[in-house]
């Protein structure tokens, strides 16, 4: 459950585009006002306002009709709104939300960029203000791109907890981890017990025990390992389809290994004259069989249910 990936951000954006960019229009448009212009104290009201209700909102700031900026930067920092007296006077005619303005001086939406002040992706919008038939300058309004794409996927809740679900999954990664030593110093210790002299020989069935604590340590770390990359180091998209089937098929797998391995080892046990084991090898062989053909099943209609889910969202956004 890590931040969400650039590609996934640029992904979501390009599914989401025009709902993006109707949010970032309303926002502009709610807070244009002459008095921007006119009255101090005014652009920090109104940054207040849209930061209190729109919480990815980062940054905003007045050019003057030739792109030259004429107000202080005003931030959004720990939900406290500071100014930042570094972009004064600083020509911005350059950047493409000034550049690539239209004729009507509508809202101008850049592509997402990597911002200087953050080192995230972010979306910048300008607008045009106007009083009685001049142009007195334009608005601009900086947002973090990932925590948009949250906010309106309703994800921005489980973002504040994610720590602690990080916290619970490492805890219970690290215990995982314990069993896999004890499970290998057990299996250690019985290989060097195999090796004393006293005890050569006595029981020929002792190796395949050694190999049971071995699987066992490998199928419960494989499972260790897919929790903690899965829900601690990936980010993981709870809205995408793909994302359960990657975990459930992940873990599936582990099973399967393990179980395959015990079932050989029951084979083998079985042929060496322990004749009560044939029967739940055979068992177990085909409980390979039935979660293989089950977990391709699951794989199967899985993908295909999200492709005609794509389909028929990409049909919808047509048809707009």
């Amino acid at each position: 459950m890590a931040a969400m990936s650039y590609l996934s951000v640029i992904e979501r954006y390009h599914e989401y585009e025009a709902t993006v960019h109707e949010l970032m229009e309303s926002i502009l448009t709610g807070i244009a006002d002459a008095d921007l212009f006119h009255q101090p104290k005014v652009d920090i009201k109104a940054m207040k306002g849209i930061a209190g209700s729109y919480p990815f909102v980062e940054l905003m700031y007045l050019l003057d009709t030739q792109g030259v900026q004429i107000s202080q930067n005003i931030t959004v920092v720990d939900q406290q709104i500071k100014l930042v007296p570094l972009g004064g006077n600083r020509d911005r005619s350059q950047r493409p939300y000034f550049t690539n303005r239209d004729e009507s001086d509508g809202v101008n939406i850049t592509r997402p960029y990597l911002s200087n002040a953050s080192g995230n992706l972010c979306l910048s919008a300008s607008l045009a203000i106007v009083q009685q038939e001049q142009k007195l300058g334009y608005l601009v309004v900086d947002v973090d791109l990932t925590r948009m794409i949250e906010f309106m996927m309703g994800d921005s809740a489980r973002r504040r907890v994610t720590p602690a679900f990080k916290a619970v999954y490492g805890l219970i990664v690290a215990g995982l981890f314990v069993l896999v030593m004890v499970l290998l110093w057990t299996a250690l210790r019985d290989i060097y017990g195999l090796f004393v002299v006293d005890h050569v020989g006595q029981d020929p069935l002792q190796p395949f025990g050694i190999i049971i604590f071995m699987t066992l340590a490998l199928a419960i770390f494989d499972l260790g390992k897919t929790i903690l990359e899965e829900e601690v180091l990936m980010h993981k998209d709870i809205f995408r389809h793909s994302s359960t089937r990657r975990t459930i098929t992940r873990f599936v797998s582990t099973i399967l290994i393990a179980i395959s391995i015990e079932a050989l080892l029951t084979m083998f046990k079985a042929s060496l004259g322990e004749k009560q084991y044939i029967e739940p090898a055979i068992w177990m062989m085909l409980a390979v069989v039935g979660l293989l053909v089950g977990l391709g099943a699951y794989v199967y209609l899985g993908a295909k249910a999200e492709w005609l889910l794509i389909k028929t969202q990409a049909y919808k956004s047509g048809k707009k």
